[in-house]
């Protein structure tokens, strides 16, 4: 497994996930002359054999401070994990330029996971072009603390569950609060149809904040000239 530059735990599987998928480029528009993210000089492990020693996660995303996979464990289908690529054990551990990069793509992934999701179990074209921005779905963001919080994985990471489907009566919604629910194996085959759909539904929200926000919109989303040296 290749060295990571990043603060790691060699027992953490989001550690070894991390290092195993290091940044590359986000999905933008041919015309886009981004250098936030260079190119990742390893294989997508989602269309090539891993090696014995490499973890296999379906990656969405990769950024500098943030990597975003499959759950292999989904409480719902397209349930994704946004994990800061430093072994934090806590949210209060998380650096600023960290978190800055989890708030700037948290709300633009839970967009293109559940629009992905919810096209393609329902069959609606939401957020086209020309169609209006329509509605997105429902889903949980749900981040967890320590044991008693019931943080399974001492490496901060984000749930992000969608919820498509027939909303529950009162009584049984309590289960849904916590982003809790009957967790199943990941379906590897139906895993890298998902991922390459969240992939390119991802460029496709990168490309409505181009429109409503500008080309300063997207800079912001990268993180492109944003970083500056603070004296302590």
């Amino acid at each position: 497994m290749p060295s990571s530059p990043y603060l790691t735990n060699p027992d953490c599987p989001f550690c070894a996930i991390s290092t195993a998928n290091p940044p590359s480029p986000v999905p933008l528009s041919p015309s886009w002359p981004s250098s936030a993210h260079p190119p990742s000089p390893t294989p997508n492990p989602t269309t090539s054999t891993p090696e014995p020693t490499r973890p296999v996660a379906h990656v969405i995303l990769s950024t500098p401070h943030i990597i975003a996979f499959l759950d292999h464990a989904p409480i719902s289908r397209g349930h994704v994990l946004v994990v800061v690529r430093n072994h934090r054990e806590k949210l209060g551990d998380v650096g600023v330029e960290e978190g800055a990069e989890v708030g700037r793509w948290l709300g633009v992934i839970s967009r293109a996971v559940v629009r992905s999701v919810r096209e393609d179990e329902l069959g609606n074209n939401v957020g086209e072009e020309g169609k209006g921005e329509g509605d997105v779905g429902d889903w949980n963001v749900v981040q967890n603390n320590g044991a008693r919080a019931a943080q399974v994985v001492p490496h901060v990471h984000f749930h992000i569950i969608p919820r498509v489907g027939d909303v529950p009566e009162v009584k049984a919604r309590s289960w849904t609060v916590f982003g809790k629910g009957q967790r199943e194996d990941l379906d590897e085959e139906d895993a890298v149809v998902l991922v390459k759909r969240m992939r390119e539904r991802l460029g496709r929200e990168v490309e409505r904040i181009r429109r409503r926000e500008g080309n300063e919109g997207v800079r912001a989303l990268l993180g492109e000239g944003t970083t500056k040296k603070s004296k302590l």
